[in-house]
């Protein structure tokens, strides 16, 4: 005959069973991703031109980048949903529409970057959700290229594109998992006070990925 205590155990044991069984790998959460990326080319060239400037040698492709692996991903695959952002000189594109087969959506939030703690549940474009204006291209992206239409401000005195401050880019992946990024530099090697001498299309940003299914930063 068994006795209460060995009953109890037996319960407790499969009370244990059950719990450890409804565990599996969707249910695992996975760290919050926290980086900076240096250097991101976004077609660079071949050299500059000292009068002014400008790029010289331009292939015209995109670099993509995927939060997800956070790296680069291949130009072979741009016709994929494996990237979330594309870079080219200023223009930054979203997969996702007019620009890519995936479904990733875009949002510029105002604010201090380690401050925002959550992604916004709703206001985000892709990239033909902007009504474009007659004769000028790109202006039908989400994020707005241009002075002081999206993420950085011309500085003429200098000659030196700068990311505007207090802009910060909110990115729905295709995935629905959500990430938000601010470009530090555009650059190589993001110098502090950049001038025309200095080589440029190449993004410096950090950014904060979640991989699980929350809109939270933390």
């Amino acid at each position: 005959m068994r006795t209460i205590k060995s009953i109890l155990t037996i319960v407790f044991i499969a009370a244990l069973t059950v719990a450890f069984t409804g565990c599996n790998e969707d249910d695992e959460i996975i760290p919050v991703v926290s980086t900076t990326i240096s250097n991101l080319p976004a077609d660079p060239g071949t050299g500059f031109d000292p009068t002014n400037g400008q790029p010289l040698g331009l292939t015209r492709k995109f670099t993509f980048f995927s939060f997800k692996t956070g790296a680069i991903v291949v130009n072979a695959d741009s016709a994929t949903a494996n990237w979330d952002l594309g870079f080219n000189g200023t223009t930054i594109i979203v997969n996702g529409t007019t620009s890519g087969p995936g479904t990733s959506v875009v949002q510029i939030v105002d604010g201090i970057f380690d401050e925002l703690a959550e992604a916004p549940e709703s206001g985000y474009l892709s990239d033909n959700d902007v009504a474009p204006i007659a004769g000028a291209p790109n202006t039908n992206l989400a994020i707005q290229t241009g002075s002081g239409k999206g993420w950085y401000t011309y500085d003429g005195a200098g000659m030196v594109n700068k990311p505007t401050a207090g802009k910060i880019i909110v990115v729905r992946t295709s995935e629905n998992r959500y990430a938000k990024m601010e470009i530090l530099s555009y650059y190589k090697d993001a110098p502090a006070s950049p001038t025309f001498n200095n080589t440029a299309r190449y993004y410096t940003f950090r950014y904060v990925y979640q991989p699980n299914d929350t809109r939270s930063f933390n």
